[in-house]
């Protein structure tokens, strides 16, 4: 790991959902609560800012070259050509008082995301899989703060995060089903202030997970050892993704909302683009099968 960097200041009161987009050379992430879209380009630095229609949790690149959201109401495709945003679907029985927040793809396409309560207190979220237009319950439930999903490179196994009980969860993945959630770490054991948020696999099948309250990103095996830790200046730490033209660059989410002045004053990065270089690279996903 080498030396951290601000690539963009972002100011984000909730920046969440970094993603590698592999056709465009970007990254895509998000900021829930201000309702923004944006895109970094690391070639040359240029950034740019879309308006969602709500709150937006995820965006994942689509086969057909657009993108695919994860709004609280429901699924919408966006045009980065048009920067236009279309609703796509709602996720069935869903609460009004729920919203979307994490995502990723398996290698067959799949799309799998989780809910949650946006008071952030009821235990009223679950994990889905959208699969070519059709949405299923997959995976835990009675969650209040859901992140994640993430999966290793061939899809065998998958990660879920609850993140108000610190800890994170995986299971076995196949084309047909997915097994019973089982405990993978207990992040109280390691980090007992802080909460697991975004995970993210690299290309050794080892996860990577933001740390929120813990200003760090933390590594860890896949029989569940922590072997890495980098400290980062911001106190929130969301979620990271691997890219770069050689996936050995970590593009990190942070958040400012709730923070006093002195703990922004502490911490000035806090909801700005950060970047570190990883040993490990990453590996290129599936684009989500619309």
């Amino acid at each position: 790991m080498t030396g951290i960097t601000e690539v963009l200041q972002a100011d984000c009161a909730l920046g969440e959902g970094p993603i590698w987009d592999a056709r465009r050379k970007v990254v895509w992430f998000v900021d829930i609560k201000r309702h923004r879209l944006w895109h970094f380009d690391p070639a040359n630095g240029s950034n740019a800012i879309s308006d969602a229609p709500d709150q937006i949790g995820w965006v994942l690149p689509a086969s057909n070259g657009q993108l695919l959201c994860g709004l609280k109401d429901g699924l919408y495709t966006f045009s980065p050509e048009a920067a236009q945003f279309e609703k796509l679907m709602d996720v069935p029985g869903e609460l009004p008082t729920n919203r979307l927040n994490d995502a990723c793809t398996d290698r067959w396409g799949r799309v799998w995301f989780g809910s949650m309560d946006d008071g952030e207190s009821d235990k009223n979220g679950r994990f889905y899989v959208f699969d070519r237009g059709t949405i299923a319950p997959a995976g835990p439930s009675g969650i209040a703060i859901t992140n994640g999903p993430a999966v290793n490179a061939d899809s065998s196994r998958i990660y879920f995060t609850d993140s108000v009980n610190q800890k994170i969860m995986v299971a076995d993945l196949d084309k047909e089903k997915v097994s019973e959630a089982r405990m993978f770490v207990d992040i109280t054991a390691h980090f007992p202030e802080a909460f697991p948020d975004g995970p993210t696999v690299d290309s050794e099948g080892c996860l990577w997970t933001g740390l929120y309250n813990g200003s760090a990103a933390a590594r860890f095996s896949p029989a569940g050892e922590l072997i890495e830790t980098t400290a980062l200046p911001a106190k929130n730490i969301t979620k990271l993704c691997l890219g770069g033209q050689d996936l050995r660059t970590a593009f990190v989410t942070t958040a400012r909302q709730g923070m006093s002045e002195q703990a922004l004053a502490d911490s000035p990065l806090s909801g700005s683009l950060l970047t570190f270089r990883v040993k490990v690279p990453g590996f290129t996903p599936a684009e989500a099968a619309l």
